[in-house]
This record gives C-alpha cells, structure tokens and sequence, in this order.
C-alpha cells in the first residue's frame, strides 16, 4: 500500500483555512480530501493547496492541472 491508499475507516474529515505557507485546523480531522482526484490525504502528508480556491491536493499534479482549468 503506497502513502496515498489508506482509507482512513471510520476517520474525521478536517475542515482547514489554506494560507500561503500553512494551513489553520478549522475543525479537527485526520485528513482531507483532494479537489481534483476526490482522493483522501492525511494531514500530515498534505502539502499542496490553493489559498485562491481554498482547497487542497493530493499532489504537483493535481495542483497543475487544477490550475490549468482555471
């Protein structure tokens, strides 16, 4: 199983505010989910997001191409 394959059973969705080099824990959770693939990142492997958009990335690749739609 690679980083990004846990499901996380019976876990808590974070809610998070995305700053420019950090995020501020708005609700407590374990992790959060990724707005382009709809995939599950646990919070401490979480270090792409939008602070435009507010919202996160499960990797580069997810962020470019997010970008690229805009």
């Amino acid at each position: 199983m690679n980083r990004f394959e846990n499901n996380f059973a019976g876990g808590t969705e974070a809610k998070l505010r995305y700053l420019d080099a950090d995020f501020q824990l708005i609700a407590p959770g374990q992790f959060v989910t990724c707005a382009v693939s709809g995939k599950r990142i646990p919070l401490e492997e979480l270090r792409y997001w939008s602070v435009e958009l507010q919202e996160p990335y499960l990797s580069a690749e997810e962020a470019v191409k997010r970008k690229l739609e805009g």
